[in-house]
This record gives structure tokens, C-alpha cells and sequence, in this order.
């Protein structure tokens, strides 16, 4: 069997539609905001720096004009009322300064290019001067030259502060309603995906609502009306193969007792009755296969003693040896009756195909354990197998390997059935050739006990 390819870690996002549909509503969100706030920004910077220029120009306009006209005596107290109270400071413009220019950018060039058209081209910027950091801007007084320092947040304010703040939470915002969008965009699709995978089980699933937009109404009423459809089929089906097997059973009931009554040789007596009997089988097996298996009535079922019995069953056979490895405490979900025809069903299968040609006896190991949330039931003989390319095969109906597992009597239906009851216990059918030869039906359930928490048994 060819090993599976492990999923990678982000296989969800990729095999997923509704996180396909939230990136791509995600991604086109954020495009758009940067798009928008790069405009914002590009189309406001000339008013903003006409304003922050003019701020600038006001306050050193009226610092000056203050320290011009204010009495000698008095400009230690004007310079600490400014200081203190509007933020700005005054200190002379040495040569021995240590000044760092500010940042260049469009913005602050805008702003030193209006600033200097209004109060000289000697003007000068600084970040920071003797490591204090702000916005510095010289002026003359005469012939003296000053610095005037304002905080950096006076005259920048938190413009990008403001704006990452809102940003952010406009972005939250989208991609809750980018989440909202695809959870409703996806809803119909998700529940018509559902609803096929019940069908697969062979479950009937809920109808779907028929409301919605145009192309949901008319997919979900299809698949309904394609729901009850095979429901139909299948009851006809079913009504039909019980009907014919009923019918033949009455006669075959009445040649069994002819052909007990009549005076025959005891080898034509014995031949007749084998195949009336492989008859009788074969309209058995029509029955299994169509009748209905009921889910609503599912119980918890101790599974190592229905295969201990099946095994103990088996062993008794004469022509059958068996080899068992059975786990203590292990349970299913599911129906007692239609478990135990599976088991049944399996032996039979390998006590008729897997006996080699010169070989009195089969060997058939059943094995029953569980690894982690799964429950494994395992079947296999020592035959000669199946060719790979023909083991699908086995699992329709009316379909025997004679080829490949000698001349066998029946109507093909052992698989088919066995098949049809594991689906409608939400399980799992693999066949496999075995190592060292023959072929292993291996069935997969869930254990109960991962999803149920521990029980007594």
C-alpha cells in the first residue's frame, strides 16, 4: 500500500475556501486602507504644512516682537512667563553650539521653505542644540541672534500616533467583517458539503433551506430533490430484492421436502440438497444486502467479546484453524446484530477464498485492537490474494475474483454487504494484500471511548 503524504502545517489555509475567501478579503482591505492613508497623506501635507508654518512664524514673530519692546529690567521674567507658561523657550545662538539638523523630509522641507520666505533665508532648524532636543528655529534681534526652542509635539502634534490608532482599528474592524462576510458567503456551501459527506456515509441528511440567492436556492433544491430520489431508488431497490427472495424461498422450501420425500440415490440427494442450500444462501445474502441499517438505535458494544465468540465459532469449523489476537476492553458504537454479520461474513469469506489449493485446512487471523481514537478489526487468510489493480473491485456488488481466489459459490455479496454496513457505522473498509500471502480486510471504527470518556464494560 502506498504511504500517505503527511498534510503540512498550513494545509488548512490552502484546502480551506473560507480562510481562502478571509485572506483575499483581508489582503484587499489593507491594500485599500494603504492606498487610501498614502493619499490622505500626499494630498493634506501641503495645508498641514502651511499650518504648522504658520504657527511657527506666529510665535517667533510675537516672541520678537516681545522681547523688543519689553523693558530691559523685565525680559528675565517675560522669558520665564514664556517658558513656563506657553512652552517656549529662548537662549542666544553661540557659534560653539552643537546642533543636529532635523529629519529631511517633504513635510519639514515644506515647513522650513515657508518659515525662511517669512522671517529670512538666514533662518535655521535644528533637532536638537547642546543635546536638548525640540524644535529650534533662530531669529535676529538687532544684531543679536537667538535660538527659540518649541516642543517637538507642539509643532509635529501626533499625527502618526492618531492615525496608527485608528488605523488599527478600522483594520480590526474589516477583518471582523471580512470574517462575518466569508462565514455567510461559505455557510451554503458548507452545508451542501456536509450534506454530501452523510450521503457517502449512507446517512440521509437534513434538506437543505431552499432561500437564499438564486444560484443557492436552485443548487440546494436540486440536491434535495436528488436526496429523495436515491431514497426512492434505494426503497425500491430494497422492496424489490426482499420481494424476490421471499418468493423464491417458498419453492425452494418445497423442493428441499420433495427432494427428502423422493426416493433418490444418497449422492444425488446430498448434491441436490448442497445446492439447494447454496441457493438459499445466496437469497440470504439479497436480504442482508438490502436491509435498511437503523442508526437512531446505535449502543455501545463490548467488540472483544463479539470477535472472542465469532472466533470460538470459527475455530469449530473443521477445515478452519485460527489465530487470534484480541484486546481486552474494547468497544464500538453501533449495532450488535449488524457487527456480528460483518465478523460472520468475513470468516465465511476467508474460509472460501483463502484456502489454498492443496491445503486441508485455512488459516484466518482476526485481530481487534485500537490505537488512539481508532478501533481496528482485522480479517486475514493465507491464500494466494488479489492482483492490487483488482482489489477495488471486490468491494461491488454481485463481484467474485474466481481468477484469483479459485472457484467460489455465491452471489458476490459478501464484501459488498460488509461494505454497506461499516459506511453506515461511519467507518472504514481497506483490503490489502497480506505479507507473506493472502488478503487482509481490515475495518476501521471510532473509539468511543476518546469521544464518550471511559464506561464499564
Amino acid at each position: 500500500m502506498s504511504t500517505p503524504i503527511p498534510p503540512t502545517r498550513l494545509s488548512w489555509i490552502k484546502s480551506g475556501l473560507f480562510w481562502r475567501t478571509f485572506f483575499l478579503l483581508a489582503f484587499l482591505i489593507a491594500a485599500s486602507m494603504a492606498a487610501w492613508v498614502a493619499s490622505y497623506r500626499v494630498v493634506e501635507q501641503t495645508p498641514r504644512a502651511n499650518q504648522i508654518a504658520a504657527q511657527v512664524i506666529s510665535v517667533v514673530t510675537i516672541t520678537r516682537a516681545a522681547l523688543t519692546h519689553s523693558a530691559q529690567d523685565l525680559r528675565r521674567e517675560l522669558l520665564f512667563d514664556l517658558s513656563s507658561n506657553e512652552g517656549v523657550r529662548v537662549y542666544p545662538l553661540e557659534d560653539t553650539d552643537v546642533v543636529e539638523p532635523p529629519i529631511e523630509n517633504s513635510l519639514v522641507l515644506s515647513i522650513q521653505e515657508n518659515v525662511r520666505a517669512a522671517l529670512g533665508k538666514e533662518t535655521r532648524f535644528a533637532r536638537t542644540v547642546n543635546d536638548v532636543p525640540g524644535f529650534w528655529v533662530s531669529f535676529n534681534i538687532s544684531d543679536d541672534q537667538y535660538w527659540l526652542m518649541l516642543d517637538r509635539d507642539r509643532v509635529e502634534g501626533t499625527f502618526g500616533v492618531q492615525w496608527i490608532g485608528w488605523g488599527a482599528a478600522t483594520l480590526l474592524l474589516s477583518l471582523l467583517g471580512a470574517l462575518m462576510i466569508s462565514g455567510l458567503i461559505n455557510q451554503p456551501l458548507a452545508r451542501l458539503t456536509a450534506a454530501t459527506r452523510a450521503i457517502a456515509k449512507g446517512q440521509r441528511p437534513a434538506p437543505l433551506p431552499e432561500r437564499g440567492p438564486t444560484e443557492i436556492r436552485e443548487a440546494n433544491h436540486s440536491f434535495n430533490q436528488m436526496v429523495d430520489d436515491l431514497n426512492r431508488v434505494e426503497s425500491d431497490r430494497a422492496v424489490v430484492l426482499a420481494g424476490i427472495s421471499h418468493d423464491l424461498r417458498t419453492p425452494l422450501a418445497r423442493m428441499q421436502l420433495e427432494v427428502e420425500m423422493a426416493g433418490l440415490p444418497d449422492d444425488a440427494r446430498k448434491g441436490m440438497q448442497s445446492d439447494l442450500h447454496q441457493m438459499d444462501a445466496i437469497i440470504g445474502q439479497f436480504l442482508d444486502y438490502a436491509k435498511p441499517v437503523d442508526t437512531s438505535h446505535f449502543e455501545i458494544i463490548d467488540l472483544t467479546a463479539l470477535t472472542s465468540d465469532t472466533a470460538h465459532e470459527a475455530a469449530r469449523l473443521p477445515d478452519v484453524n485460527i489465530n487470534k489476537t484480541i484486546e481486552e476492553n474494547v468497544t464500538v458504537l453501533g449495532n450488535a446484530i449488524d457487527i456480528k454479520r460483518i465478523a460472520n461474513n468475513l470468516v465465511e469469506n476467508a474460509r472460501r477464498y483463502g484456502k489454498l489449493s492443496d491445503a486441508s485446512h485455512v488459516a484466518i487471523d482476526i485481530c481487534c485492537r485500537t490505537e488512539g481514537d481508532k478501533v481496528f478489526l482485522e480479517f486475514a487468510d493465507h491464500g494466494a490474494g488479489v492482483p492490487d489493480d483488482e482489489i477495488s473491485r471486490l468491494l461491488r456488488p454481485f463481484t467474485r475474483m474466481d481468477s484469483a481466489r479459485g472457484q467460489a459459490n455465491g452471489a458476490g455479496l459478501g464484501l459488498a454487504i460488509v461494505d454497506r454496513i461499516v459506511k453506515r457505522h461511519s467507518g472504514k473498509l481497506n483490503l490489502f494484500n497480506r505479507d507473506g500471502g493472502g488478503l487482509t480486510v481490515q475495518i476501521v471504527f471510532a473509539n468511543p471511548k476518546k469521544k464518550l470518556g471511559p464506561f464499564p464494560i
